[in-house]
């Protein structure tokens, strides 16, 4: 049995100032902290946890203000400890923040993220190593439960991992910061779509992840930090 779309649930962690410097637009921009619930027949998964809190200078330098793990879950009819798995679509401080509090519970993670987590300077070093941490450690693809599959999308990291969810009306991606923004994320599956066309123009390189992606046949895609949906050309 595959979830319905009304069981998956955009979790409002709350949101951080990326500055000018880093915008590629010479003006500060406002940035989602995102995260997905998925409420199956055979249990709760979340699909990243918060963002965790940092040294001093990175707190000011992003200005972030935080929705605690709690109270996000609660606004979508949820709570700590009703979600039974865990996956991140990647270990910096700003996607694992709540997992010490969901602790015992398997943390799904590629082998390779988890890796260089453990290296100086990746994240926040007690949001991955806690007392309870249950890491379930993945080389690739698996279906965590029927219908949900983690699909490894490695750039912004080489361990980032994205969610697919298998719902009534076809496949959701809950991409996670696969790509930065919804829009070159867009333009990534369209060159994709594009090189399988005949044509004498090249098309412009894309993820190879991204044909794995649509043999799922996507109508929707979900981010971690950009509240916008894209939605697949049929």
């Amino acid at each position: 049995m595959h979830p319905s779309i009304g069981d998956l649930r955009r979790v409002d962690f709350g949101y951080f100032i990326r500055p000018a410097s880093e915008t590629g637009t010479g003006s500060a921009r406002v940035e989602s902290l995102l995260g997905y619930l998925v409420v199956h027949p055979a249990g709760q998964v979340l699909f990243d946890t918060g963002l965790g809190i940092a040294d001093a200078e990175t707190e000011a330098h992003y200005r972030p203000q935080r929705r605690p793990l709690g109270d996000a879950l609660r606004a979508v009819d949820s709570a700590v400890n009703e979600v039974q798995i865990i996956v991140n679509c990647h270990l910096h401080f700003d996607h694992c923040g709540g997992n010490p509090a969901l602790g015992g519970r398997p943390i799904v993670v590629q082998a390779v993220e988890l890796e260089s987590a453990q290296q100086p300077g990746y994240t926040v070093p007690e949001m991955v190593d806690f007392p309870s941490a249950n890491y379930q450690i993945i080389v690739g693809e698996l279906e965590v439960l029927p219908g949900i599959w983690v699909v490894p999308t490695p750039g912004h990291t080489a361990g980032h991992q994205s969610l697919v969810v298998l719902c009534d009306d076809g496949s959701v991606v809950l991409a996670g910061q696969a790509h930065d923004t919804a829009t070159e994320f867009a333009a990534d599956l369209r060159a994709a779509l594009v090189a399988k066309l005949p044509s004498e123009v090249a098309a412009p390189a894309h993820q190879a992840w991204m044909d794995r992606l649509l043999q799922f046949d996507p109508r929707r895609i979900l981010f971690a930090h950009d509240l916008s949906v894209v939605e697949p050309l049929r």
